[in-house]
């Protein structure tokens, strides 16, 4: 039986996982790609996630939310256990799923379109998202976007608006997928600093060390199927080049 990946903290936890087995089938057999997983975010925390492609951690996401249904285990929202198509629609409108690829998260014409349709299903009406969304664009320094389309955004805006498509629906909880995937460094400092002036719970996927060091106070990795701690000296920020290579890995001193 594995012990919980996060230490707690005073509060009750925003979402938890119980034993989570979770298996892909793969030439007609199951291929487990999380084992036994016991997890619990809790409010004000910040998570970095590193792991190897294929290992889980973007299938641990997508188990949360409801979009992978787990073969075995509970998942809980704030003590409740989560079944129901209903029970992990109204989990999704709190922890917010900021997809790797923006383009999967941006399907309406005008940027103002996109961030204000979760307002308007949480029930704001038509006035009330279109102010949510104004002052959510504002806030992230994207003011006079609103009626820019999305397909001629840059991918680092892409970027930018699918974080505010989630942020305008005031989330307790943000689950990050790779956000610096593909930028320059500008558009991935514009990350950085956004997040580190949230105090949203969050866990981040990310290859990136140096960005996870800048966003993140505690770290896990994914060892056979299950979120497991780092060390937080894993993580540095100085650019390098050695046999490792995005390995985790620690220097002498």
């Amino acid at each position: 039986m594995s012990e919980p990946a996060v230490c707690h903290t005073s509060g009750e936890a925003i979402f938890s996982l119980e034993h989570v087995d979770f298996a892909y089938a793969r030439a007609g057999k199951p291929h487990t790609v999380l084992r036994d997983v016991n997890f619990a975010l809790f409010p004000a925390q910040q998570v970095g996630l590193y792991g190897p492609n294929g290992s889980g951690k973007t299938t641990l996401f997508r188990c949360i939310t409801g979009l992978e249904r787990p073969r075995r285990g509970l998942i809980r929202f704030h003590g409740h256990i989560v079944q129901r198509e209903k029970d992990f629609r109204e989990l999704r409108c709190k922890v917010g799923f900021v997809l790797q690829h923006a383009e999967d998260q941006l399907f309406f014409p005008t940027v103002l379109e996109d961030v204000a349709f979760g307002p308007l299903n949480l029930g704001l009406s038509p006035e009330q998202a279109r102010q949510r969304a104004v002052e959510t664009l504002e806030a992230l320094g994207l003011a006079g976007f609103e009626q820019r389309l999305t397909h001629r955004l840059s991918g680092g805006e892409k970027k930018l608006i699918s974080l505010a498509t989630v942020l305008a629906m005031r989330p307790e909880a943000l689950l990050l997928d790779e956000p610096t995937n593909g930028l320059d460094n500008d558009a991935r400092q514009r990350i950085i600093e956004i997040l580190r002036g949230l105090s949203t719970a969050r866990i981040t996927i990310s290859h990136d060390w140096d960005f996870l060091a800048q966003t993140s106070t505690e770290y896990l990795t994914i060892l056979d199927g299950r979120p497991t701690p780092c060390a937080p000296s894993l993580a540095h920020a100085h650019m390098h080049a050695h046999p490792l290579g995005n390995e985790p890995h620690a220097h002498e001193k």
